[in-house]
């Protein structure tokens, strides 16, 4: 009989931290699929390392994943800017442990990452060691092999940018989630009086399709123009898929409430959603391009520790 495999120590201390690596890996690329790529990278090279010289794993693993996100973050900026409209982020289907938590929901956002797109790679991995995982500045200068001093000035001018465009305030969960059943309700719905309702007068629509499939170039911009867009999304045949065949569900996605839009054969779209202080939406998210609804598709609900 064949005996079952041992777990050997060096696994088993990978696998403690390997929520955490995706955790890192994904908020430094905002792709699932990088992310994965990435984490399997620090894998080989966790196990081609003389282990007797690491004294504490948890900062080694942290230190090869940032510095291989930080490498991949550089090779891709080209492909990102050349981007056909707008790049936004590869949604993740996230867990009730992610939602529940503000702060943490706040972190792996939509909203959060396209912001944190505009960031050079250091003070995007700074940013996250920092404030998502409560780093020190010695822990991070170690992980992304530079000094102290280099640290907190790369924190201070991610924190500033950061807030300046996506200024905090306190989230009511229960609120954005009543608020995108009710959205959902009018858009299936056509009505076009509860979506002004429900929408910021400045609210943004950005649609990414990369592409591959029609979408709007540029992000759709203002109460009414939104609201008309969505109420007539019911009416209308998309990428080739009749309203009636189509199904959305109502789902956690990047730690908030969001939509996925199924076809008969397909995901095609996903939709979340940013909030103002008043809890109106401010701003839409919707990802129709294929290549980046692998992650949504095949149903893995991510621990976004």
């Amino acid at each position: 009989m064949t005996q079952p495999q041992q777990t050997s120590p060096d696994q088993l201390a990978f696998q403690q931290y390997r929520t955490l690596l995706f955790s890192v890996a994904y908020r430094l690329l905002g792709t699932a699929a990088d992310a994965e790529d990435v984490v399997q990278d620090a894998w080989l090279k966790w196990s081609a390392a003389d282990r007797s010289q690491v004294a504490d794993p948890k900062a080694y693993l942290t230190r090869i994943v940032s510095n291989l996100a930080m490498e991949r973050l550089r090779s891709t900026r080209h492909q990102r800017e050349t981007y056909v409209g707008p790049w936004l982020p590869e949604p993740i289907l996230t867990g009730p442990d992610t939602a529940d938590g503000a702060a943490l929901a706040d972190s792996v956002s939509m909203a959060l990452l396209v912001v944190l797109e505009t960031l050079s790679p250091l003070e995007r991995a700074v940013f996250v060691l920092k404030e998502v995982f409560a780093f020190s500045y010695a822990e991070i200068a170690e992980a992304v092999e530079r000094s102290e001093a280099a640290v907190r000035q790369a924190a201070h001018r991610a924190r500033e940018h950061v807030q300046a465009r996506r200024p905090r305030f306190t989230a009511d969960r229960a609120r954005q989630r009543d608020i995108t059943e009710r959205f959902f309700a009018a858009a299936t719905g056509g009505d076009i009086n509860t979506l002004m309702e429900l929408l910021s007068p400045d609210v943004t629509l950005w649609t990414d399709g990369g592409g591959k499939v029609r979408q709007a170039l540029k992000p759709v911009v203002g109460l009414q123009t939104v609201a008309g867009w969505f109420a007539a999304l019911g009416t209308a045949t998309y990428q080739g898929i009749e309203p009636g065949q189509m199904q959305a569900e109502l789902t956690c996605i990047n730690g908030g409430p969001g939509v996925v839009f199924r076809g008969p054969d397909r995901v095609i779209s996903t939709m979340t959603f940013d909030f103002d202080p008043e809890g109106r939406i401010s701003a839409i998210h919707n990802v129709a391009n294929p290549d980046k609804l692998h992650a949504v598709a095949d149903g893995t609900r991510h621990e976004l520790s």
